[in-house]
């Protein structure tokens, strides 16, 4: 019997405002601005949440850990991530691999890639090799190219035990 391969797509903005970290990826940048969210607002890690919970068909990362629920208030999104994975596994399935492009005129990310790839695998207990991270600018164009926020997307395959 053959092993089913489910594929799932993420998405995930929010806007940049003074007084907050930037966490992208797991990784804090070095940046004047942070992104303004329930938990650490982790746009990469929340697009690739979503994209899991779309292949194993367990809904989105707001119905799994809704904004508003204190339990969630500034949390770590790679730990959210990491839970994430254990219902994954708990439900029969393993990550194969997921692929993420984070979208943002400023900071520069390419210099902390690698840093994102290694704590993301960590948190899904996969090898770094099967995380790809990119990043992308809209060159100018929209919120993100006027500098107001940053954006994320991604894809997760995942297969059956």
């Amino acid at each position: 019997m053959q092993k089913e391969l489910r594929v799932g797509i993420g998405y995930d903005s929010h806007p940049l405002v003074s007084g907050r970290a930037l966490v992208l990826g797991g990784v804090h940048i070095p940046h004047g601005k942070g992104l303004s969210g329930w938990s650490d607002a982790d746009v990469a890690t929340h697009a690739i949440i979503d994209a899991l919970c779309g292949a194993a068909d367990l809904g989105d990362i707001g119905r799994l850990f809704p904004a508003g629920d204190a339990e969630y208030r500034s949390i770590s999104s790679l730990l959210l991530l990491s839970k994430t994975g254990e219902l994954l596994r708990a439900g029969g399935f393993v990550v194969v691999n997921v692929d993420a492009t984070i979208i943002a005129q400023e900071p520069r990310v390419a210099p902390f890639v690698d840093e994102m790839r290694k704590l993301i695998a960590r948190a899904l207990e996969i090898e770094p090799s099967r995380v790809t991270i990119k990043s992308t600018t809209t060159n100018g164009l929209g919120s993100v190219g006027r500098e107001e926020g940053i954006a994320a997307q991604a894809v997760a395959l995942i297969s059956q035990t």
